[in-house]
């Protein structure tokens, strides 16, 4: 045999010993009060048949009464008379009461011409109404009838009595006694006593089992004979007995040895006796078990465990809280089974063999169930080491995944309700149907009624769902695939309903960012083509008149020209250079200001006289309007003049000549205006965004010089100033408003 099987048997045998051994502890539990107490006779089960017979032969032999005698005795108090006379009220509310009963009794009689119905019922009520009003005026007439009830009570107690009779009857063939009374000298016992015989000579330990002294049993027994149901309940009676006077009694009472093998009181006896042996014997041969398993697994631990490492990653793919649940389903199985093996061995069985073949699948099973719970606790104790891992687990457990799908399934209300509602009503429609199927007939009327008036307009209604969210899902899936169609029709205010809107909003949305991505690859060709036309002109220039400056024998006055157009066209060629980079840095926002308070008014005259000699050279009008008091706002001057200098070098360049401009500095609430008005010389396009696209210019065909960022350069400069800069146009109005905040 290799080391592998061997492992595999001496871990089954261990798994047997030990589970042997733990149900033989646990039977200490489950049946040691019993057992371990002493013998039957000090045990609860012996204790409490002996009640029984002493409670019945208190009432059946030693305080038993005639039927006649006990009926003489009855008494009645005052307090039961009051109690009877008001027992539904005072007299006015019962004869009330009365009268309200044949009311409707009556009127159906008279309505419907039954004289002799109506006389019998008339008689009944005042019949009644007669007895209430006697209660009220004779204590004795009401004594006679408690009287009458009590008599009643003590017949029944009495009918009961010889039910209980053959029980007890039974019970003195098994129990003897012999009893005195000492005030009356009267003998009470089931003995057959000769003349020349005593009651120690049958009551002693030769022919009895056990032998109780009588002197210290108390009346008590009878009532508790009452509630333990050994005796028929009766309040009356009980009463009765109560008041007698209590008798001397001297003597004893035994189990006697002499009784049938059969009768349930040896045989009780018996059983214990064989319990009792096989108990102390299942204990310690488990107690042997428990220290054979401990110096096994001591010597050879790794053998006797084995290993079931290969069975933790299919272990590990079950939910956490299915793993809880099943290891606590073991453990209580293991203690159902650890019950069933001392209840197996304890018990006495005629039948061994099969008591045995019990045991051994008992045994079995528990072992099973043994090791398997051992496995799934060396699993779980792996955690200690991982607990991101637990905590991974514990959430992709089935409890806080359903957890989470209810949340989910109620992100739209909506949605969540109608789930639930039409839950309900599936579920109380199958208890219904349950309930009709149980209570019998009627099935095809209630069926027919939940399919026709309930069942079927929820099944059109989940259909019509389902088929608006199909056509949904197929809107949805040709949008993915790029086909934006037409819109999906939008019915109702469902939660389906605001899906199609969304997937419609969605749709345009694609829609105008396709259009804005063409847009944006027109102005990015068109920005790479005016890069290249505004810088290779003067570059172009540069490179030509360089190579003029090359020519031998140039003549002085060539030179000094060629060399003033190199100079211009090199300016103009860093200011197209620095434009280029100053607006790149400002769209980027990677630029700092240096903000302090600033009057707009004398900002913008700087602007101004910076443009005076331009200005006056032109044909054009210039009309400013200003306030008289100083206009400040926190900004960083130098940024904000270059604002101005940008938008006044576009009027000069673009401004249609003979005409008049409109600047303006005006202030609202909070904020503060400035307006640059004039009419263009050229025909501006549709799209005025795009005036403020880098190297973007009114003048398509670039005959005027610039660089074409002055508006973008100035727009970015505002919103770094968190304003606005904003064109209208209207025909060839030009106007550019700019908007900033004002400090006091």
């Amino acid at each position: 045999m290799d080391t592998k099987s061997k492992s595999k048997y001496l871990f089954v045998v261990w798994v047997l010993l030990i589970s042997f051994g733990i149900s033989g502890v646990f039977s200490v539990l489950t049946n040691g009060s019993r057992f371990m107490q002493g013998d039957y006779f000090e045990s609860e089960e012996y204790n409490s048949q002996m009640d029984q017979f002493v409670s019945m032969l208190n009432v059946y032999e030693l305080y038993k009464m005639p039927k006649e005698e006990m009926k003489n005795k009855i008494t009645v108090s005052d307090e039961e008379i009051e109690e009877h006379r008001m027992r539904y009220g005072n007299l006015g509310d019962q004869i009330s009461n009365i009268g309200m009963q044949y009311e409707e009794q009556i009127q159906s009689a008279i309505d419907s011409g039954n004289k002799a119905a109506e006389e019998i019922l008339k008689k009944e009520r005042d019949g009644k109404i007669a007895d209430i009003t006697k209660n009220f005026n004779s204590d004795e007439y009401v004594r006679a009838k408690i009287v009458k009830e009590k008599e009643k009570k003590i017949d029944e107690f009495y009918r009961d009595l010889e039910e209980y009779r053959r029980e007890f009857t039974n019970l003195e063939q098994a129990f003897k006694y012999y009893l005195e009374d000492k005030s009356t000298g009267e003998v009470f016992t089931n003995l057959d006593l000769s003349k020349d015989e005593s009651a120690s000579d049958y009551l002693n330990k030769k022919d009895m089992y056990y032998v109780l002294d009588y002197a210290g049993v108390q009346r008590n027994y009878m009532f508790t004979g009452y509630n333990e149901n050994f005796l028929p309940y009766n309040e009356v009676a009980e009463t009765i007995l109560e008041n007698q006077k209590d008798r001397d009694l001297t003597g004893k009472i035994g189990l006697s040895k002499l009784a049938s093998e059969n009768h349930i009181a040896i045989m009780n006896y018996k059983d214990y006796q064989k319990g009792q042996k096989l108990f102390y014997s299942y204990l310690l041969l488990s107690i042997a078990a428990l220290i054979i398993s401990y110096f096994l697994a001591k010597r050879k631990p790794a053998t006797v465990f084995g290993s079931f490492d290969h069975l933790q990653p299919l272990y590990g793919r079950i939910p956490l809280d299915v793993r809880a649940v099943m290891l606590l389903l073991t453990g209580v199985f293991l203690l159902l089974s650890m019950t069933l093996i001392s209840e197996q061995f304890v018990y006495y069985h005629s039948d061994v063999f099969s008591s045995l073949i019990e045991l051994i699948i008992s045994l079995v099973a528990a072992a099973s169930l043994l090791a398997f719970g051992w496995i799934q606790l060396k699993f779980l104790s792996e955690y200690r080491k991982d607990w991101p891992k637990l905590k991974e687990d514990v959430n992709n457990s089935l409890l806080v995944r359903s957890y989470h799908a209810i949340l989910n399934a109620f992100l739209i209300k909506s949605i969540g309700f109608q789930l639930l509602v039409i839950l309900g009503i599936v579920f109380v429609m199958g208890m219904l149907f349950v309930a009709v199927l149980v209570a019998g007939g009627g099935e095809i009327i209630v069926i027919a009624f939940a399919l026709g008036v309930i069942s079927l307009p929820i099944f059109i209604m989940i259909m019509r769902k389902a088929g608006y969210l199909n056509k949904v899902l197929k809107h949805t899936e040709e949008l993915a695939a790029g086909n934006l169609g037409a819109d999906i029709p939008v019915k109702g205010k469902s939660a389906f309903a605001k899906h199609a809107a969304n997937i419609n909003t969605l749709r345009n949305t694609v829609t105008v960012s396709h259009k804005e991505q063409a847009k944006s690859e027109r102005l990015k060709t068109e920005l790479i083509t005016n890069v290249s036309h505004d810088l290779r002109t003067p570059l172009t220039s540069i490179i030509t008149y360089t190579e003029l400056l090359k020519t031998p024998d140039l003549a002085s006055e060539d030179r000094d020209s060629y060399i003033e157009i190199l100079d211009r066209k090199s300016k103009r060629l860093k200011v197209l250079i620095d434009d280029l980079f100053e607006a790149t840095k400002m769209a980027s926002g990677n630029i700092e200001l240096t903000k302090e308070k600033v009057d707009l008014n004398q900002l913008l005259q700087q602007a101004l006289a910076e443009h005076n000699e331009a200005l006056s050279q032109s044909s054009l009008q210039l009309r400013v309007s200003q306030p008289e008091h100083p206009v400040y706002a926190f900004v960083d001057g130098q940024k904000l003049w270059r604002v101005f200098d940008n938008l006044i070098g576009n009027i000069l360049k673009y401004a249609l000549e003979n005409t008049r401009v409109y600047i303006s500095v005006k202030e609202e609430q909070n904020q503060i205006v400035l307006t640059f008005k004039n009419i263009t010389k050229y025909e501006l396009g549709e799209d005025l965004n795009e005036l403020f696209e880098r190297f973007k210019r009114g003048d398509q065909s670039r005959h005027t010089e610039g660089s074409g960022l002055g508006l973008a350069i100035a727009k970015s400069i505002v919103d770094l100033h968190e304003g606005s800069l904003d064109i209208e146009v209207d025909g060839d109005l030009f106007k550019v408003t700019v908007i900033l905040d004002k400090i006091s």
